[in-house]
């Protein structure tokens, strides 16, 4: 009795352990994608993939994990993502890995590997999940999904005007061109940058009482991140900091008036930004961003600028090369907070009610040759039995536009009944060899 008395208790001690474990969820800041949420997601990728495609950019695919070094060569040690914000581990072989934080260097270092860009022109894009460790807040995520495009090989100001029209074009396709604001910057050359480096340090080494303890931080390592400092004692103090505009030579001044003339005939409007300064230290003369006020503290949706130093610290041979990228997340969000989600089309477009043994067995060799006819069309027959009342509910849960009806009688007949399920139209009796047709025109209409 003592023996089974102690093994039951142990059971209910197991059982009742088992019970306390903690449910399974998804790790903070990695969110997961349901399907009532994809249908926009979907219509926002293809709207990103038609207009690179349109503009004659082709898709680049790379691994999520890449080497440690890429980023730290490629990003800059002293940035906020290698140093506070990458995912890195040691594999089996102990080698340093990192899940991507970003895309342009993975492109880049892609681009050397084969042989794409030595004394070639590449326009290329790639949409894919990114991974930085920070704070998860809305329209901020650890795991968040971004549409980069880059284009080697070009180092006239064409380019930058061609790309910045090019994101222009994708607000105008998702109705939210009104919502956002470009605003343009030019950080000069490499030369350039580092006389005006110089100056700003002195400054702020003058200032540096009023300084945050980022910004001091930052003061020697990275001086002009303070510039896009968000603290506003920080911005008061500098005011009368020098400006980089002021250190330009003739062609980083011709470069940049160029782009700004070949926008305004455009009639692209943007904001002058000397402070707009991004966070990666591979950018040189341009710079931008498409910020908006509708969401909040995550203001900016697109970035990017010029790169002509990274092909060549990365290994390949000197190349200009000019590029964006814009978080999927914030665009969807900013879709839905605009109520900008209006023509997504339902997961089913018609929905086979099977009524009957004869229906049963020949139903899905039906819908096999209407899927054949009509590649486009989505449709759905009903499996787990049940009556029509049954049948019609979970078409008309499914969102399908209408019901074809399969009974023992129509199989016979050669007909279908066709149940609209949306609007006032009345049912009606269709052949089989016109059923084809009854699809192409519902596909034309969503």
């Amino acid at each position: 009795m003592m023996v089974t008395f102690s093994f039951t208790k142990r059971i209910r001690k197991r059982d009742s352990s088992v019970a306390k474990q903690k449910a399974l969820q998804a790790i903070r800041g990695m969110n997961d994608c349901l399907p009532s949420e994809t249908n926009i997601w979907q219509m926002v990728e293809s709207v990103l993939r038609r207009v690179a495609s349109n503009y004659g950019f082709a898709e680049i695919r790379m691994p999520i994990v890449e080497s440690t070094a890429l980023f730290k060569r490629g990003i800059g040690e002293v940035t906020d993502i290698v140093e506070k914000e990458m995912y890195t581990f040691d594999d089996l072989n102990g080698d340093s890995l990192t899940l991507r934080p970003e895309g342009t260097a993975s492109c880049v270092r892609a681009g050397v590997q084969h042989g794409l860009l030595y004394n070639q022109e590449q326009r290329l894009w790639y949409m894919g999940p990114m991974f930085r460790h920070e704070r998860p807040q809305k329209g901020r995520y650890r795991q968040f999904h971004q549409f980069g495009l880059e284009a080697f090989g070009i180092a006239t100001p064409d380019i930058d005007a061609e790309i910045i029209l090019l994101t222009a074009r994708l607000w105008k396709e998702l109705g939210i061109n009104e919502f956002v604001t470009l605003e343009l910057n030019s950080l000069g050359s490499n030369d350039e940058r580092a006389n005006y480096r110089e100056a700003l340090i002195a400054y702020l080494v003058e200032h540096e009482a009023l300084l945050d303890d980022d910004s001091k931080r930052r003061m020697h390592t990275n001086p002009l991140r303070v510039l896009d400092s968000k603290n506003p004692q920080v911005q008061e103090a500098l005011v009368n900091a020098p400006k980089l505009s002021d250190h330009f030579g003739e062609e980083t001044q011709t470069h940049f008036d160029t782009l700004c003339a070949r926008l305004d005939a455009a009639g692209i409007s943007y904001v002058l930004n000397e402070r707009l300064v991004r966070g990666l230290d591979y950018y040189n003369r341009t710079v931008f961003e498409w910020v908006t006020d509708t969401l909040g503290a995550q203001g900016t949706i697109c970035a990017g600028g010029r790169y002509d130093g990274l092909v060549e610290q990365l290994g390949g041979k000197a190349t200009p090369a000019f590029g964006f990228a814009l978080g999927i997340e914030r665009l969807v969000l900013m879709l839905t907070e605009l109520d900008k989600v209006t023509n997504t089309r339902p997961q089913v477009d018609a929905y086979v009610v099977i009524l009957g043994d004869d229906a049963q067995v020949t139903a899905n060799k039906l819908a096999e040759q209407w899927r054949d006819q009509v590649p486009d069309i989505r449709l759905q027959c009903h499996c787990g039995g049940g009556n029509m009342k049954k049948q019609l509910k979970r078409a008309d849960k499914s969102g399908a536009q209408i019901a074809l009806i399969l009974g023992d009688d129509e199989i016979a007949q050669e007909k279908v009944m066709v149940k609209y399920l949306r609007g006032q139209k009345e049912q009606e009796s269709v052949e089989f060899t016109q059923v084809s047709s009854l699809l192409t025109e519902l596909t034309q209409g969503l």
